[in-house]
């Protein structure tokens, strides 16, 4: 009989950042986007027939079992255990940014086109930090509002801005606005939308699932985490590629495609992003451990009554 496995744990080691890089290949796998609603609850209730107890189905084995849980894992809600909209789930951030990057490290020279590709992108930030929101912080959809502002206005404020001071330097130097709108924004829209998280803090437990209360420290520190993980994802596509279009132009070869430059980026940033999204979701732990000496004095005393060294929340994408 095969020996039954934890499926609430992922099947590689994630205090292992090699182990982590495994797992977020899965659950953003592009191709789980085009599971269907049939698909998905057929990989749902498999997952929570085998938590259950019950056998594998006739047909199946192990490995299709943990199969359905990457699909499961990359469409519903870690915390809330909700089926996620499509566009805001883990397995369309690599189809979904290969776009919205391509066209703004192509399309950054004229101003309606840099207005209109800095709103997309906060639109879809927007969408994909209220989506991966803390499921035991509920996020007031004017707070949600007031993010999406003030995010936007940073982009389209960084954007601008810079494109008027490289004017005069080279024209590669004019290639790098996009990234530096697109960070300044992530320092703004991660923090506004989890505004309650840094209010009131996030759960902490501790290694036995006792809960130890919650903590601003551990949401500051999980944030913050997330908003620098965001901007090394989406550093190669707008970094690299403005550097390997630079040199592609100067030695002429798209002189007789002018309609190549476009997809020819977009699938730059698709074959960047496809290693970075998964490789940088992983620099962190999703369940971080703290300290106990560095969380509120108040967890400190609760981790007393426990005898808990370390603390563990779950820091959000």
């Amino acid at each position: 009989m095969t020996e039954r496995v934890n499926l609430d744990v992922p099947r590689w080691d994630q205090t292992q950042y090699w182990g982590r890089v495994k797992y977020f290949f899965t659950t953003t796998n592009p191709l789980n986007i085009f599971k269907s609603n049939s698909e998905l609850e057929k990989c749902k209730e498999i997952v929570n027939s085998y938590k259950k107890g019950d056998r594998i189905p006739d047909g199946w084995t192990l490995d299709d079992v943990y199969k359905a849980k990457d699909v499961v894992d990359s469409a519903y809600h870690p915390e809330t255990g909700d089926k996620m909209i499509i566009f805001g789930r883990m397995s369309a951030q690599v189809p979904m940014n290969m776009l919205i990057t391509g066209c703004m490290v192509t399309f950054y020279k004229t101003t309606p086109a840099v207005i209109f590709w800095q709103w997309f992108n906060q639109s879809f930030n927007a969408l994909v930090n209220y989506t991966n929101r803390s499921g035991t912080s509920p996020m007031p959809l004017d707070q949600v509002a007031k993010s999406y502002v003030l995010a936007t206005s940073g982009a389209l404020v960084t954007a601008l801005g810079l494109n008027k001071l490289v004017k005069r330097l080279p024209t590669v130097a004019g290639r790098f606005v996009p990234f530096a709108a697109v960070a300044a924004a992530n320092f703004i829209n991660i923090p506004l939308m989890r505004i309650k998280e840094l209010e009131n803090g996030i759960e902490v437990y501790d290694e036995n699932k006792n809960l130890l209360g919650e903590s601003k420290s551990a949401a500051r520190q999980g944030i913050s985490a997330v908003v620098l993980s965001r901007v090394l994802m989406s550093a190669p596509g707008m970094v690299i590629t403005p550097v390997l279009m630079e040199a592609i132009e100067r030695r002429g070869l798209l002189r007789n495609m002018k309609w190549a430059p476009a997809p020819l980026q977009i699938a730059f940033c698709g074959v960047f992003l496809t290693f970075a999204t998964p490789m940088c979701c992983a620099l962190y732990p999703q369940v971080s451990p703290v300290s106990i000496d560095k969380l509120e004095p108040e967890l400190q005393k609760s981790a007393e009554k426990f005898n808990s060294k370390i603390g563990y929340y779950n820091k959000g994408l």
